[in-house]
C-alpha cells in the first residue's frame, strides 16, 4: 500500500495521469491481474525523471509496462507503482537513414507511419505486438529479422530519474529475446531506428503479407500474452507441445491455443493460477517425452517474485515466433 502522505505527492505532480488501486487486468493482453497499488502515464520525460526521484525518495518499487503483452500478473498484484510510457509516443524523422522513436509508441503506430512516409526496413514489426520499448527490452523479432538489426541506439533514464543518456548499438547486448545489461533498474525512453526510402505500394505489400500469415498461424482474435515459451536452440516450442498432445488443453477458462500451442488464451475470466497450471503441465510433459526443459518467455508478477521485487525493472512486448 502506498501512504496517504505520498499518494497526495504523486497526485500533486501527476494529477489525472495517476491512479490508485488499479486492477491490471485493464493493462494486460490476456485480461488477467491483480491491483496495482498504483499506474502513472507521464506525459512526458521530464515528468517521468520526476516521478521515480519521488519514488526513489519514499522507496516505491516501480515497474514499467508497455502495451501489456509478455505479462502474466498473479491474482495478489503488483506492490509499487507500475509505469506506463504510452503518452511518450513521439515519432520523428532523423535525416535520411533514422527515425526516433518514443518508447510509448505502438507498433501500429510506427507501421503506418511507416507506410505513410514510404520507409522500408522494420516492416517485419507489423507482426509484433507492442511498443517501441517492450520491442527493444525484449530484442523482438520474427525469425529472420530482430530489433538488434535495426536500433542505431537507444536513449535511458537512470532508476532514480536523474541520469539521462543514450547508448550506441556497439555498445548495447542484444541476445534472444532480451537486452542485456543495462544499468541495474534503467528505463527506455526511445531510440533510433534505420530505415530506408522505398515505395508506399512495397511496403504496404511485404505489410500485408505478413499480416496475413500471423493472422494465420496465431490466435490474434481471443485474449493471450504472446508466445510464452522461449524455443529451445534448433527447436520450436509451440512444436513440442503439440506433439506431446496438449494442444487445445484447458485448465478453467484458459486454454493452450488450438492454433498455435505456444500460445495460451483466455477464453473469459481466467485466473493467473490456470495459466500457470497449464504453463507447468507444458513443461513437465515434454521434459518427461523429450529430454528438453522449456523456459518461460512471459514474465511472471506478484507473489513476491523477483521480477516485482526490481525496482524500476522494464517490463514489456515481445515479438512471437
Amino acid at each position: 500500500m502506498i501512504e496517504p502522505a505520498t499518494r497526495t505527492i504523486l497526485e500533486s505532480r501527476l494529477a489525472e495521469r495517476i491512479e490508485f488501486d488499479v486492477p491490471l487486468s485493464r493493462h494486460t493482453s490476456l485480461r488477467i491481474g491483480g491491483p496495482g497499488d498504483a499506474v502513472a502515464t507521464p506525459a512526458n520525460r521530464d515528468e517521468l525523471c520526476e516521478l521515480l526521484k519521488i519514488c526513489a525518495r519514499h522507496e516505491l518499487p516501480t515497474i514499467v509496462m508497455g502495451a501489456g503483452f509478455n505479462i502474466l500478473v498473479r491474482e495478489d498484484g503488483i506492490r509499487g507503482v507500475v509505469i506506463r510510457l504510452k503518452k511518450m509516443r513521439a515519432i520523428e524523422r532523423d535525416g535520411s537513414k533514422l527515425i526516433s522513436v518514443e518508447s510509448g509508441a505502438s507498433h501500429a503506430t510506427i507501421i503506418r507511419y511507416c507506410i505513410e512516409n514510404a520507409l522500408g526496413g522494420l516492416e517485419f514489426g507489423v507482426g509484433i505486438p507492442g511498443t517501441l520499448g517492450g520491442w527493444v527490452a525484449m530484442n523482438a523479432g520474427i525469425g529472420v529479422r530482430e530489433l538488434k538489426d535495426v536500433v542505431a541506439d537507444i536513449e535511458i533514464v537512470s532508476r532514480g530519474g536523474d541520469n539521462v543518456r543514450r547508448i550506441e548499438r556497439v555498445d548495447l547486448d542484444f541476445r534472444y529475446r532480451e537486452l542485456a545489461g543495462l544499468p541495474d533498474g534503467s528505463i527506455i525512453t526511445a531510440a533510433r531506428l534505420t530505415v530506408e526510402e522505398s515505395e508506399k505500394a512495397k511496403v504496404q505489400s511485404e505489410i500485408d503479407r505478413l499480416l496475413a500469415h500471423r493472422q494465420a498461424t496465431q490466435p490474434t482474435d481471443i485474449p493471450s500474452c504472446g508466445s510464452v515459451f522461449r524455443n529451445p536452440p534448433g527447436q520450436f516450442a509451440g512444436q513440442l507441445i503439440e506433439a506431446a498432445g496438449l494442444k487445445g488443453t484447458r485448465q478453467g477458462a484458459a486454454q493452450i491455443s488450438t492454433r498455435h500451442a505456444n500460445f495460451i488464451v483466455n477464453h473469459g475470466g481466467a485466473a493467473a493460477s490456470d495459466v500457470l497450471r497449464l504453463i507447468e503441465r507444458a513443461q513437465k510433459t515434454v521434459e518427461s517425452e523429450t529430454g528438453i526443459q522449456l523456459e518461460t518467455e512471459v514474465k511472471i508478477l506478484g507473489g513476491g517474485s523477483r521480477d516485482q521485487r526490481d525496482a524500476s525493472s522494464h517490463l514489456s512486448e515481445k515479438g512471437q515466433p
